[in-house]
């Protein structure tokens, strides 16, 4: 019996790398040119119900240009009657969360370096009108090389909707990372959400936890509503008063 690949489009499909509510993630490559990618592939369903495809065909429009070497490139976005697969660059080090979790806390300098990879893309995407919105250590991955890669930039308007008043509704973002405004549903700026979850990304670096943890999620948003959190006596000095700078709960 011949092993019968799965083809998507001019995509040759391997194995599954990743799985999260929304979305499977499928290593793939190309067969015209060889070059190894990953596929998310999400429910239609799913996706229009939300009746963000106006948004996401913008937001998809502009991540197709976005080259940095910060964040993961998006190729191309094909559709079946079921599904939409997201044609992504394939990046092979690894999240960054199972750097920490197996190995615990960063030293100051390589924490210094994976913060500024993090700002640099952030950075880059805000000034061409892309937001995240839901930055987390699972979203950094790893090149072979050690560079930082910031994944699902732009992919967040799958899951979200914009009101009319031209804020940003519903908490997509994972609680631990995300900011008081966006907890508070008045709606929030996609940029000032995306700083702080980098504030909590850098603290999570140094500290080697996170400063917002409880089990019990009202308790949870208290906190981070009035950012409530203890530095770690081994923080550097430099490292808290930037991380305070940004957790601050009315910016």
């Amino acid at each position: 019996q011949p092993n019968i690949k799965r083809r998507i489009g001019k995509y040759e499909v391997g194995r599954t790398i990743g799985e999260g509510s929304f979305a499977k993630v499928k290593f793939a490559r190309n067969c015209d040119t060889g070059q190894a990618v990953a596929i998310k592939i999400l429910d239609k369903d799913m996706v229009l119900k939300h009746k963000m495809a106006e948004q996401i065909r913008r937001e998809i429009a502009t991540m197709k240009l976005i080259n940095h070497p910060n964040v993961v490139r998006l190729y191309e976005v094909m559709a079946s009657r079921t599904k939409i697969f997201i044609v992504l660059e394939f990046v092979g080090g690894g999240e960054l969360f199972d750097k920490i979790a197996n190995h615990g806390r960063m030293g100051e300098d390589e924490a210094r370096k994976y913060f500024q990879h993090l700002i640099n893309a952030v950075d880059y995407c805000h000034s061409r009108g892309v937001f995240h919105r839901d930055l987390k250590l699972e979203n950094l991955l790893m090149d072979d090389a050690g560079n930082l890669k910031v994944s699902d930039f732009g992919l967040s308007a799958f899951f979200q909707e914009a009101r009319d008043d031209g804020l940003l509704h519903t908490a997509c973002g994972t609680p631990n990372y995300v900011a008081p405004e966006v907890l508070n549903d008045h709606g929030y700026e996609g940029a000032i959400a995306d700083i702080w979850s980098c504030g909590v990304i850098l603290f999570v670096l140094l500290a080697g936890y996170l400063p917002f943890d409880e089990s019990n999620v009202i308790d949870l948003y208290r906190k981070i509503s009035c950012a409530e959190y203890t530095c770690p006596p081994w923080l550097p000095f430099g490292a808290a008063k930037l991380i305070a700078r940004i957790l601050e709960p009315n910016p």
